[in-house]
């Protein structure tokens, strides 16, 4: 990272504010503004009377943290213009995202309903602050949001439009569908009221919100602060009340080193949580009576009329029929957006006139697909090109789940993947440009990781027996066998074929953590005393290496048939994320591990599962009290989901019959002994010799060694509990479920049913 350049932007935002002052006319000429603004960049001298605010700007820089009261009010008569002027803050993005997204059955418009928000997110934005796209093709576009700007900013006798009053540093972040910025105080609220009409104009029903607030610039250094200043409770007071309930839910539980714990509560961050909690309260409908804003209690309604033909997602009257479209389908203005976008994103060769004829004039200006992006990141590393690409097909985009479906018969798999600890850091950052180097690494770092994952366990796929109307004539096209849904901040969402899905998942988490470090030296944590892998891991503990980085990304994979619907599909993949979640969280707390985790489902029909995962998991997968016995071993930490693949492919290359395997699977309920029997009898009358031992230090000497002496419990895992009684866990039924997708000669022919019938 660059940390100079970034300060400096920092230090030009708040300069131009200071400079700005309070009211909505400047108080100097808006070109000594942008001169000042250029000379800051180095490009140009510095006009006279803006230095003496350049100086105010690095005082407050270089001031140092008061101890006590009296020192806080006198920085204040020190400095009384860092103590009467204020700037403004604005928190705002999407709101109930997945809730817009997969309302849609079809991919084309979850792909374009994720596009259009993150047009909105990465371009349109921006844009209001005058920040160019990365790439000229979206100048365009760039240049419609300025126009959109100009004409819905309000009318003032004193001023133009915000697009003279907002410049590019004013943004800290604008990643993971919600952006902070400063902006000058006049124009806080008119400038989240244009953030909140953006969403609404372009998506027409998507949930947004935006909140702002004006602070004083001693308050960017030293948090909240009351007027009179002597009234703020500061550091004496919080030493005194710091064991207090109701101080412990703000500042934390008592550190050791009271004054910096106050010291981080008391920064910036504070800054950020009240806009936070603001932005909480107007979402839910609370409306600030100060404020002159139009009340977000009524978000975005289409009427409904029970005689009225309804839209594909059953939501919205249908105003058109897309005839010359595969399935004739009806279309509300909502989901005629997200089609059209769908449609550019993929660069489809599909003509837009099926809108054109609906009569209606929005357009969806230029928008860019994640593969498009990863093809991108390709042409950045020929290595990783080379290696997802060695023949050098010329290669087009899965256009739906059943194309993704077809490299691995018929199946796919949801990956959700999120960070972990991300909360728990973010209230240790205290400073604006800390805050915007720390949402640029982040970014990057989920970003890259998934592209890393994809060319490293993809190939392209040849499509075979493709013949649904959505997929006419496609058959022998090579694609992308992926669709990325969605990556925004540390959070990811992806659709991959199931048999690369957890290596997949794997390397997504684990390369998050190594390009975290290496762009940040700063997140390495090295707990002292090293945790102890054996309280850890369950899989070769003595091999585990210790996870080196403060953050982490957990991820839920659900495999599952193509024509899962996907907003079950979604459901699904997102309990097992917080399942996954709650492991890391738990094997942190306890054993300080601070790596990702990953749980994962194997669903062979939609009707196989009615209830929540976790309920399903304790009623139907585990038996007995003393014994207690588990017939799942997930969520799994990184190290031992590699070992899962490990084992699996062990499995496979040992050759068991699969009545074998089915059978050792339906004798586990039976209980600890005789499922120990009952596999120790199979594997004895193992042929290959060679892979019956390959399978022995896989499994067995892997996973099923006894804690208290040199036995083996295989099929099983004693997991000691804190009463006293061990609960036997086993992974034998995830190792059969997986066994169809790990390792696997590429039969593309085989239908959907066959793979079902051998998954059973």
């Amino acid at each position: 990272m660059h940390n100079r350049v970034e300060s400096q932007s920092i230090q030009i935002a708040i300069a131009w504010c200071l400079a700005w002052g309070d009211q909505a006319q400047p108080q100097v000429e808006i070109a000594v503004l942008y001169q000042m603004r250029q000379a800051m960049l180095g490009e140009g001298t510095m006009p006279e009377e803006m230095r003496s605010r350049l100086e105010q700007v690095r005082q407050l820089d270089a001031l140092d943290y008061p101890q006590t009261l009296d020192q806080l009010q006198a920085l204040a008569d020190q400095y009384p213009e860092l103590w009467k002027s204020r700037l403004g803050l604005v928190y705002g993005g999407a709101t109930k995202i997945k809730q817009y997204v997969f309302e849609a059955s079809k991919l084309q418009d979850i792909r374009g309903a994720s596009a259009l928000l993150d047009r909105i997110n990465l371009i349109d934005l921006p844009a209001f602050f005058n920040q160019p796209p990365e790439s000229q093709e979206f100048e365009p576009q760039f240049s419609k949001t300025r126009q959109w700007l100009d004409r819905n900013s309000p009318a003032r006798d004193d001023f133009q439009s915000l697009t003279d009053v907002l410049i590019p540093e004013l943004i800290i972040y604008s990643t993971g569908g919600n952006i902070l910025a400063f902006c000058p105080a006049a124009y806080v609220h008119e400038l989240s009221n244009l953030i909140e009409k953006r969403y609404t104009e372009e998506t027409l029903t998507a949930n947004s919100c935006a909140v702002g607030e004006t602070f004083r610039f001693l308050e960017l250094r030293f948090g909240l602060l009351r007027d009179p200043i002597e009234e703020t409770f500061w550091l004496g007071g919080y030493q005194k009340q710091a064991s207090k309930d109701l101080v412990k839910a703000y500042y934390g539980e008592p550190e050791p080193n009271p004054a910096a714990q106050f010291e981080r509560r008391k920064s910036f961050n504070e800054l950020v949580g009240k806009l936070a909690t603001r932005f909480n309260q107007r979402r839910s409908g609370h409306d600030q009576p100060a404020e002159d804003r139009p009340s977000r209690r009524y978000p975005p309604l289409f009427e409904t009329h029970p005689y009225v033909r309804r839209d594909g997602t059953d939501r919205r009257s249908a105003v058109y029929q897309a005839k010359n479209l595969p399935g004739s389908p009806w279309f509300s203005e909502t989901t005629a957006r997200k089609r059209l976008v769908g449609q550019k994103a993929k660069r489809e060769d599909q003509s837009d006139a099926w809108y054109r004829q609906m009569g209606f004039d929005w357009e969806a200006g230029n928008v860019e697909s994640w593969v498009q992006r990863y093809e991108k990141f390709l042409a950045d590393n020929p290595e990783l090109k080379k290696e997802y690409n060695s023949t050098g097909e010329t290669l087009q985009e899965a256009r739906s789940l059943r194309e993704i479906g077809n490299a691995s018969q018929g199946f796919v798999a949801y990956i959700y993947a999120d960070g972990n600890n991300m909360g728990g850091y973010i209230q240790n950052i205290t400073t604006a440009d800390s805050y915007q180097r720390f949402s640029q690494v982040v970014s990057e770092a989920t970003e890259q990781s998934v592209y890393q994952a994809l060319a490293r366990h993809l190939d392209p796929h040849e499509l075979q027996g493709i013949n649904d109307a959505e997929t006419q004539n496609r058959d022998g096209k090579h694609v992308h066998p992926f669709e990325i849904l969605t990556i925004g901040g540390d959070d990811v969402m992806l659709v991959v074929p199931a048999n690369k899905a957890l290596a997949i998942s794997q390397t997504i988490s684990e390369e998050f953590e190594q390009i975290l470090l290496a762009l940040d030296p700063s997140l390495t944590v090295q707990p002292e005393p090293q945790p102890d892998q054996q309280t850890i891991h369950r899989y070769s503990p003595s091999q585990a290496r210790a996870s080196t980085c403060e953050l982490s990304m957990s991820a839920g994979v659900l495999i599952t048939a193509e024509n899962t619907p996907i907003y079950y599909a979604e459901n699904l993949t997102n309990q097992l994320l917080k399942s996954a979640k709650k492991k890391a969280k738990q094997l942190k707390q306890k054993h300080r591990y601070s790596g990702g985790t990953i749980d994962f489902l194997v669903m062979k029909s939609v009707t196989m599962l009615t209830s929540k995962v976790s309920e399903f998991r304790e009623s139907a997968l585990v038996f007995g009290n003393s014994p207690k016995l588990k017939l799942y071993g997930a969520p799994y930490t990184l190290h031992e989901v590699g070992g899962l693949i490990e084992t699996a492919k062990a499995l496979k290359a040992a050759d068991f019959p699969r009545s074998q395997l089915y059978q050792i699977r339906s004798l586990l309920e039976r209980g600890k002994h005789t499922a120990m029997l009952n596999y120790r009898y199979f594997w004895s009358r193992l042929d290959n010799k060679a892979a019956q031992q390959q399978l022995k230090r896989a499994f067995e000497q892997a996973w099923c060694e006894a804690r208290t002496n040199n036995g083996n419990l295989v099929p099983w895992m004693c997991v000691p509990s804190q009463k006293g009684k061990s609960t036997y866990e086993t992974i034998w039924r995830e190792l059969i479920d997986l066994y169809p997708f790990i390792d696997e000669p590429k039969r593309q022919s085989e239908t959907p049913a066959a793979a079902e019938a051998e998954v059973r």
